[in-house]
């Protein structure tokens, strides 16, 4: 099991990676591996409305021009592999849970299933950079998925450039985003 300083030191670790290596692939059992880790992430009523999509090789480096438009996220082009999640129908409770509290669930828990994704990765030694900026119709058109499919999120992932270092976490003051109500 792991303690909480090893976590802690995965946490501190953890960064956006924006020089991949693009010449040192990521062995697919390995990026399985951690997809299969990142898919027992919870959800609410277990809905999982997500489908994951890893991409590699020449698909991944044609899906990347999905994330490059107005020249956002160069570097991409160098990561080996791509996650693509796609945001998949919730189940009858967490729809209906979703109506009554006029919240849907399903932007929460794609962003949990996010965060496991990238500290798994971190824990299995890869980089990640979770990528905002996308046109979702080309991703959609590249990668043939069906026309009006919703992409939440995509994942750069692979191994760090040579000479790539971790960078300080730079955070808020705790007094600005912490609180103790007692």
């Amino acid at each position: 099991m792991t303690n909480l300083n090893e976590l802690e030191e995965l946490y501190l670790t953890r960064q956006s990676c924006r020089a991949f290596d693009r010449d040192k692939p990521v062995e697919r059992e390995l990026l399985e591996r951690v997809c299969r880790l990142a898919l027992l992430s919870p959800s609410a009523c277990n809905a999982q409305p997500w489908k994951l999509y890893l991409v590699t090789g020449d698909k991944a480096k044609e899906a990347v021009k999905g994330l490059q438009d107005m020249g956002m996220n160069k570097f991409a082009s160098d990561a080996p592999a791509l996650v693509v999640i796609t945001e998949s129908k919730s189940n009858l409770t967490a729809s209906v849970g979703a109506r009554i509290k006029d919240n849907d669930f399903t932007h929460n828990d794609i962003g949990i299933l996010t965060a496991h994704l990238v500290l798994a990765a971190e824990a299995a030694g890869l980089q990640s950079c979770i990528l905002g900026w996308r046109n979702e119709k080309k991703i959609c058109e590249t990668l043939s998925l069906p026309k009006g499919t919703r992409i939440p999120e995509v994942v750069a992932l692979g191994y760090a450039a040579q000479g790539y270092d971790i960078r300080p976490k730079k955070r808020k003051n705790e007094k600005e985003t912490l609180v103790f109500i007692e």
